[in-house]
């Protein structure tokens, strides 16, 4: 499936597999995040990385459903319940591993990663204030920082994904594109080290 079904994984345990990539990238990344948060990540890589989990049965088949159509269903549920927060959920669970394994094939479609960051940032973020009662005190702090860090965990589920490999010019001008709509930090340093000052080529500075 995509990216990740470039290549058979020679692991015994897939979550340790992403268990172990996650922290080596995160680590890199300067990313710090809590274990909760790392543990939810890594087992929604383990789920999403089977094709059922990810994609939905229609009568064409195993698609991908579009993020407007879980946040209308997400908009049409009462707020609080739990349709409304399990579709917020599987919202914000879909736009980022979508992000983080499948950023180079945004470049052939209309809608791109920095779409996905937005919708899945905000879906985690609305999680956040709404699940933080009782015990799900716990998992509203995991959505919290799964939404304040969306775009670095995109950048270190971008390294896990990749792996190691020369890129073509055109990935060269896809770490671009991407910089330019997200101000990612990993595309960034990867421009940085390739050669190309991504400021000095007519981008625009980010703030972080």
């Amino acid at each position: 499936m995509g990216e990740l079904g470039t290549q058979v994984l020679p692991v015994a345990n897939l979550r340790e597999f992403f268990r172990e990539t996650l922290q080596q990238a995160l680590q890199h990344q300067h990313v710090s995040v809590d274990g909760q948060t790392e543990h939810y990540v890594v087992n929604l890589l383990t789920l999403y990385a089977r094709s059922e989990a990810l994609y939905e049965k229609t009568p064409d088949g195993l698609r991908l459903r579009p993020l407007v159509a879980m946040l209308c269903e997400a908009l049409e549920a009462a707020p609080g319940t739990s349709e409304r927060n399990r579709t917020l959920q599987r919202l914000g669970d879909v736009s980022l591993f979508v992000a983080g394994f499948f950023a180079r094939s945004f470049a052939t479609k209309l809608i791109d990663i920095d779409y996905h960051i937005a919708m899945g940032g905000c879906a985690y973020g609305t999680l956040a204030r709404t699940t933080g009662h009782g015990r799900g005190r716990v998992l509203a702090a995991v959505f919290g920082e799964l939404s304040e860090k969306f775009q670095p965990l995109v950048d270190a589920l971008n390294e896990v994904s990749e792996g190691a490999g020369a890129p073509s010019d055109q990935d060269i001008l896809r770490l671009y594109e991407i910089w330019l709509k997200t101000g990612s930090a990993r595309c960034y340093a990867q421009l940085k080290r390739l050669g190309v000052d991504p400021t000095r080529a007519g981008g625009t500075s980010f703030e972080h």
